[in-house]
């Protein structure tokens, strides 16, 4: 445990394209710029904002807001269906520009990346590192577009490196070093901490912490046993004073998709098309993984019955879309009438063993060599290219939507 704050050179670097999903739109579309615009992933007034411009923010716009809700704020709106491709180029663009720093790159989502200067190149690490994110935005301006902009936050951890980007939005660049971080966590409320929303909130007031400061000054005794109970307290107290705990990288345990169905009168039938499209794109994830799996949930929510679920356990794991399919299917035909919403997961994950699962039969072999064939041509030709034909037709209902939170598909 270390009591002081990290006073080693800041070598982390957090960097966060601003409002990327609509900007990339902005960028894409130059009548777009300078005017309110929000993202969507269904083209209608009652769906869920996905994100928003910077000229919505300040019309009191935000994500989770209905577009007919944005409306009355914004007269002016404008929303537009999410166009995945997009924002996977930019995504890449980005990554291209920051591996040219240093071989250590951590995509933290698709639009937030983090690079650790600790292990780059002498001629790299005598550069400044202000310097350097300067660069970084205007590499991604010529490359990418004029209207994209980035915060770029500078500190000796990546906690204290995403605050220091989330300070002076857009386009703004910070350091957060041990002779500052102080006087920047004077400026900012418990929930301004990435980690901190309303539940750790509550347990931090409980024992009197209502800023940031006290809760830097919080001893590890009482945030391991009182406010956390558990190890978490501890890394908390390491983390406020830059010290680094989240260079982890933890293992899928889960793969799964939802879909809230188009329509409230389709038949069984065009249901269960939609959950075998919803089965082929969570094989095809897990299969990105090297994973195969032993259990199925599927979920469902009715207008009449409410939520309703059912799992199965497989004796052998399963990775292809059809033995998903399968399984789902099944437990799927006990699920309740008036169904507005499906999904489908896949648990207790385990690396796939390759041809290992031969040895349970030849039949199991010719199913992992088509499933390897087809995954191929699709990665080639693009997704879906070939795929189930009782799923045809329902892409354009089912869509790819924006993935947040993880970049292990893209």
């Amino acid at each position: 445990m270390n009591q002081s704050y990290n006073d080693e050179r800041p070598l982390i670097m957090h960097i966060d394209l601003n409002s990327c999903f609509a900007t990339v739109e902005q960028q894409a579309r130059p009548m777009l710029r300078g005017r309110p615009v929000v993202i969507v992933n269904r083209r209608t007034e009652h769906t869920m904002i996905v994100t928003a411009s910077y000229e919505a923010k300040k019309l009191g716009v935000t994500m989770g807001m209905s577009v007919k809700e944005a409306r009355l704020l914004a007269p002016g709106l404008v929303a537009l269906e999410s166009d995945p491709p997009k924002y996977r180029y930019v995504y890449h663009k980005m990554m291209d520009i920051m591996k040219r720093y240093s071989a250590h790159i951590t995509m933290k989502s698709i639009d937030e990346g983090v690079i650790d200067f600790n292990q780059t190149t002498d001629a790299i690490k005598a550069r400044s590192l202000v310097d350097i994110g300067h660069e970084i935005k205007q590499s991604l301006r010529d490359e990418v577009g004029i209207a994209m902009r980035c915060n770029v936050g500078i500190a000796t951890n990546r906690f204290l490196a995403k605050t220091a980007a989330g300070l002076h939005k857009p386009d703004g660049l910070d350091v957060i070093t041990h002779e500052n971080l102080r006087d920047t966590l004077e400026t900012l409320k418990l929930t301004d901490l990435t980690g901190i929303a309303g539940r750790n909130e509550a347990r931090l007031n409980k024992v009197g912490i209502y800023k940031p400061l006290e809760f830097l000054d919080a001893d590890p005794t009482t945030l391991h046993r009182i406010v956390f109970k558990s190890v978490i307290g501890e890394h908390w107290h390491q983390r406020l004073r830059g010290w680094e705990v989240d260079d982890v990288s933890t293992d899928v345990k889960t793969v799964g998709r939802q879909y809230v169905l188009e329509a409230f009168d389709l038949s069984r039938t065009q249901i269960m098309q939609r959950l075998h499209h919803l089965c082929e794109s969570v094989g095809h994830r897990m299969r990105l993984q090297n994973k195969a799996a032993r259990g199925v949930l599927v979920t469902a929510k009715s207008r009449t019955e409410g939520y309703w679920h059912s799992r199965h356990m497989s004796a052998l794991p399963f990775f292809s879309n059809e033995a998903i399919y399968a399984q789902a299917a099944m437990l799927f035909s006990r699920a309740p009438d008036n169904i507005i919403r499906i999904s489908i997961t896949c648990y207790e994950l385990e690396d796939n063993a390759g041809d290992q699962l031969s040895l349970f039969g030849d039949q199991m072999a010719r199913e992992q060599y088509v499933t390897e064939a087809i995954d191929t041509i699709n990665r080639r030709f693009g997704d879906r290219m070939i795929h189930a034909a009782d799923t045809l037709g329902t892409g354009i209902y089912v869509k790819q939507k924006v993935p947040f939170g993880s970049t292990r598909y893209l």
